[in-house]
């Protein structure tokens, strides 16, 4: 029996969901009913996922290429869906990197890819969702906000500011059932993370392999995340069953985060 999350109908953008766990949330989102402007910044590969979602799931998928760090790529998704009831932020992070060689130039780019950008989609999408009294945005961030990872400096602060700036914007529109939310991935099986693993074995001198054993080891569940698992949260947190979860920031890593809170 699959869980009817109420979205069907409704219209979501998700951003850089060419691949990986932007991908995973489109799916579970055109699973679930909902009509789904696609975005990224490779045109063909973009026309090829939005081909195998719509194979896949029926729902009707609206490919738009471009960046969204820049105003001629938000343009273009709000113009895809001036209206959506749901926004999925997400862009691609700063590269692993030691944070004496991030220059002004460097940690511009990333404030304004994994901050101002998301920023900029909220305000243009939000007082359209208030008046329609229904709004889900989900911002994917990174475990790293919470557990800092040394070389990924830039990005942790980026997606940090990102969650404290929209954390009262979450509160002062809750009671029009609009929520902000944050998913915080771990170690998901993505393009991403083996670019970040051939990153840091090159710096330290050792094959990428293992890296990666390392990196399971530090993993209670013992294997890398699927982009589906993390799209399924992602839709859960869009559904109209989520009203009453906002504000919040989860982990979505096999256990690796050793905290409580």
């Amino acid at each position: 029996m699959t869980l009817d999350l109420g979205i069907a109908g409704r219209t979501a953008i998700v951003c850089a969901s060419s691949r990986g766990l932007g991908r995973g949330c489109a799916s579970e989102l055109a699973r679930a009913g909902c009509r789904v402007v696609v975005n990224g910044r490779d045109a063909g590969t973009l026309r090829r996922t939005a081909d195998e979602l719509t194979a896949a799931t029926g729902a009707e998928i609206i490919p738009v290429a471009g960046d969204l760090s820049t105003p001629e790529g938000r343009a273009a998704v709000l113009a895809a869906a001036p209206e959506p009831d749901i926004l999925v932020n997400n862009n691609g992070g700063p590269p692993l990197r030691d944070f004496r060689d991030v220059d002004h130039e460097a940690l511009l780019a990333g404030i304004e890819a994994n901050m101002a950008s998301p920023i900029a989609l909220v305000q243009a999408v939000i007082d359209g969702m208030v008046a329609r009294r229904f709004g889900r945005i989900v911002n994917i961030t990174s475990f790293s906000v919470k557990m800092p990872v040394a070389g990924l400096d830039l990005s942790s602060g980026a997606r940090a500011g990102l969650t404290g700036f929209l954390a009262g914007v979450a509160r002062s529109v809750a009671h029009a059932n609009v929520t902000l939310n944050f998913l915080l991935p771990g170690s998901f099986d993505t393009d991403r993370i083996r670019s970040n693993y051939a990153a840091a074995a090159e710096q330290e001198g050792v094959e990428a392999d293992e890296i990666a054993r390392r990196r399971l080891a530090s993993i209670p569940a013992g294997r890398l995340g699927e982009p589906g698992e993390f799209g399924a949260a992602c839709a859960f947190l869009c559904s109209a069953r989520a009203g009453y979860i906002t504000a919040q920031s989860i982990v979505v890593d096999g256990g690796a985060y050793p905290g409580i809170l």
